[in-house]
């Protein structure tokens, strides 16, 4: 049910973009409980002056141009704990893969309700049962 969305430099090249792509399907799977299969991603490159970040860093974070904003809008419920293992999963996998500093390595959660979505047909495939 996740939907991926990865926002990266023009730059990067197409073994980057398998990287991360890879590590946060990898990352759901085995952190946080996604179905097999379940892999809808949104992949987007931009041109340096649409990837916008303080330079200054945030949060004793400093970010380079190799920045990669990823967002995963998810069923609601997983824990703290989970999240946390979650983020450093994905970032020490991108690492690991494609040599991105971890500072790179931007993530957001969207929690949302099961009724939230739908895959196809006009249709509310995690209806509630009534």
């Amino acid at each position: 049910m996740p939907l991926v969305r990865i926002n990266l430099s023009k730059d990067a090249s197409p073994e980057v973009v398998r990287a991360v792509s890879e590590s946060v399907y990898d990352a759901m799977i085995n952190i946080a409980n996604v179905p097999a299969n379940d892999k809808f991603q949104v992949i987007t490159r931009h041109a340096s002056d649409e990837l916008v970040y303080p330079e200054e860093g945030y949060l004793g974070v400093s970010y380079s141009p190799g920045i990669i904003f990823i967002q995963v809008t998810w069923n609601a419920g997983r824990t703290v704990e989970i999240k946390k293992a979650f983020y450093r999963a994905v970032a020490d996998s991108i690492h690991t893969r494609a040599g991105v500093r971890k500072e790179d390595v931007w993530i957001s959660l969207v929690d949302v309700a099961r009724e939230d979505w739908s895959f196809g047909n006009g249709e509310m495939q995690y209806a509630p049962k009534v």
